[in-house]
């Protein structure tokens, strides 16, 4: 008995290594790109565009990093991004969250079907629907505004609403219950009980929202036309066409844009895991 104890610890032992192994390879393949521009970030051109490709600069070019960033206003793009996306984390949160417990807790006839109604919203793709979302937005003149960017996050995303309400279906009841007996309305079961309860689903759907926010290219290549509107895609695009040729200096504009989205990740990453955790349970 002992040594078929012995050899089922040293066969887990061996698929646990394996399992390791596949795991590290993985992370290795998909932190090369990032790895390549980071290192290219600090090559002049000619390194870059080097075959057999040089991975370590030598010498580091760490200038490539101020000159990038002053051929065009990056401070202005990246104060731009910023903006539009605390605006739409705040619409979202507020107006999903509100959706979500009505979807969650309250009664009402036919939510069941409004819920399947909004959530085959989500199978409509950008392009069908930015093109009456422009009529309409230009009819009020909020075009090259950071309005349209903002102000649809105040109407809920069917996408944070599902995960909202899988995430409240799990908190019990009977928090509820007591609440109410001790003669709470909705709103401060709400605000006393579920939020406090909810943090980390609310910020998996921060985080979310703050990374469509920061990569989106598709809606402010639309919505905005002046330079001193762009985004940071937006100006990363503008870079790339107007110095295509100095690679080196596009790969640090890339490395800087890259930055905050990995901040805020590592900063937030045990409440974006218990998020995605929780919200993925049925209640």
């Amino acid at each position: 008995m002992p040594m078929r104890n012995d050899r089922t610890r040293l066969q887990r032992e061996f698929w646990n290594l394996v399992v390791y192994a596949l795991l590290a390879a993985g992370a290795i393949l998909f932190l090369l790109p990032l790895f390549w521009a980071v290192t290219s970030s600090l090559k002049s051109d000619y390194q870059v565009l080097q075959i057999p490709p040089q991975w370590i600069p030598n010498p580091p070019r760490w200038q490539n990093y101020p000159e990038a960033l002053t051929y065009v206003p990056f401070d202005r793009y990246a104060l731009n991004t910023l903006v539009i996306a605390v605006g739409a984390i705040t619409g979202n949160l507020i107006s999903c969250t509100l959706i979500a417990y009505g979807f969650a807790r309250l009664r009402a006839p036919g939510k069941n079907f409004l819920f399947i109604l909004m959530l085959s919203t989500m199978m409509l793709v950008d392009p069908v629907r930015i093109i009456p979302m422009y009529i309409e937005f230009k009819a009020l003149d909020w075009i090259d505004t950071f309005l349209p960017l903002i102000v649809p996050a105040f109407f809920g995303s069917p996408f944070y609403i599902f995960l909202l309400r899988q995430f409240f279906l799990n908190i019990p009841r009977e928090l509820e219950d007591a609440a109410l007996i001790d003669g709470a309305n909705r709103l401060q079961i709400l605000l006393r009980v579920i939020l406090p309860l909810s943090k980390p689903a609310l910020a998996a759907i921060a985080i979310f929202n703050f990374q469509g926010v920061w990569n989106d290219f598709l809606y402010p290549l639309v919505f905005l036309h002046k330079q001193s509107n762009y985004t940071i895609a937006l100006g990363l695009n503008f870079f790339r066409s107007t110095y295509s040729v100095h690679w080196g200096y596009l790969m640090a504009a890339s490395v800087t844009a890259l930055l905050p989205m990995v901040i805020v990740f590592f900063l937030a990453q045990r409440y974006f895991i218990e998020g995605i955790t929780f919200t993925g349970i049925k209640g």
